[in-house]
């Protein structure tokens, strides 16, 4: 199953943290990881009294039920010093969102894929579209199509990292 994550962070050396998620998130059981964006800097989501963050996206090909994939992603936040906070839009140390699982659409309690906020959020788009500039998301619709409605808000290439 090719999966796209999003990668995020702006507690404790963003770059660092990233750059860590992502050396995990190719150690992966039965997974590989196939594609890695440009670091990208975005402004904060909610509460603007905060740090910038670091943003990427990774391709993975999994052989991880998307629960079990969730699960592998919160335990690499947690080992990177991740706490759940109430403050849905507070700063973190790292942040793993399964933004696409394949071409499904799965809605449980834990989990919702597509991502619900991908179509809006300019710090997954635009990395995402840099690895998969072909996309289309399983309601049909062109990942081009969504980054000519996304205002990209600021948001920067800062550096190329040795993907794969």
């Amino acid at each position: 199953m090719i999966s796209y994550i999003g990668v995020g962070s702006n507690q404790q050396h963003p770059i660092k943290q990233a750059q860590q998620a992502i050396e995990a998130l190719k150690n992966l059981p039965t997974s590989q990881l196939t594609g890695c964006s440009s670091l990208y800097c975005s402004a904060p989501m909610g509460p603007q009294d905060q740090p910038d963050y670091i943003n990427a996206v990774v391709e993975i090909d999994t052989k991880l039920s998307a629960i079990e994939l969730l699960d592998a992603l919160q335990a690499i936040e947690q080992n990177q010093g991740r706490v759940r906070k109430d403050n849905r839009w507070g700063p973190r140390t790292l942040d793993l969102d399964i933004i696409l699982y394949n071409d499904q659409q799965l809605q449980c309690e834990r989990l919702t894929v597509p991502h619900y906020g991908m179509h809006e959020r300019e710090f997954v788009l635009y990395p995402l579209l840099e690895i998969a500039p072909n996309l289309t998301l399983p309601n049909g619709t062109h990942l081009s199509q969504l980054t000519e409605l996304c205002d990209k808000n600021g948001l920067t290439t800062i550096s190329d990292i040795d993907h794969l």
